[in-house]
């Protein structure tokens, strides 16, 4: 049972859901000289929820020496933080307008949806 699917209504009426753009991350490839670039696959779009940080989550934050401007998004789809074992994570949530978000850390993660905490990379 989808319980977001459930309450989403009434959280998109007083909080509504925008169209994001999500790129997942395909690991990197390595440059003649050895430095690492990150690949992405073509972005997809979904609709996310964004939210300022609970206290909870800014405290799991701290505790990973994660600076900057952060947020927290409620995405129906899945992405992931960085996963350093397995090469992957570090997506990128692109929002409607321009700015670029880093998935830093995986809060809460479901069957059909997930929360993350995102750091701004550039303003537009």
């Amino acid at each position: 049972m989808n319980l977001h699917q459930l309450v989403s209504g009434t959280i998109q009426a007083v909080n509504p859901y925008i169209q994001l753009s999500v790129q997942i991350s395909t690991g990197n490839t390595i440059n003649p000289d050895g430095s690492r670039v990150p690949t992405y696959a073509p972005a997809q779009l979904v609709f996310g929820d964004i939210q300022a940080l609970q206290y909870t989550d800014i405290i799991q934050l701290d505790g990973l020496n994660i600076q900057g401007e952060r947020r927290k998004i409620y995405i129906n789809g899945d992405v992931d933080g960085l996963v350093r074992s397995e090469n992957r994570g570090g997506d990128l949530i692109t929002l409607p307008d321009g700015a670029v978000w880093l998935v830093v850390l995986v809060l809460e993660e479901w069957a059909d949806w997930c929360s993350v905490a995102v750091t701004l990379q550039n303003k537009v």
